[in-house]
C-alpha cells in the first residue's frame, strides 16, 4: 500500500513495529515504533508518558514527511 500511494505522488511514511519487513515491501521513510498489539503506546505506561511517547513517535512522522531522502530510510 504505501508504494501504490507514493506511486500516486502523496509522501508517505510507513510506521511499523517491524522494520525489516517494511524495507522488504518497499517503504521509502520508515518510523520505528512500540510493538505489533501497541504501535503507538505503551499500556504499562502511565497515561502522561504514554502520550509523550505518542506525541514523540507522531513528530518524528512529521519529521520524516519533511526530510528529503535518496531510497529507503529508517528514521530512529
Amino acid at each position: 500500500m504505501v508504494k501504490e500511494i507514493e506511486r500516486a505522488g502523496m509522501t508517505v511514511v510507513h510506521a511499523c513495529s517491524i522494520v525489516p519487513i517494511s524495507l522488504t515491501v518497499g517503504g521509502n521513510r520508515i518510523v520505528p515504533t512500540i510493538a505489533i498489539p501497541h504501535p503507538f503506546g505503551d499500556p504499562d505506561m502511565s497515561e502522561g508518558e504514554e502520550k509523550k511517547l505518542r506525541r514523540k513517535l507522531v513528530e518524528k512522522a512529521l519529521k520524516a514527511l519533511q526530510t528529503p531522502i535518496e531510497g529507503q530510510t529508517v528514521f530512529e
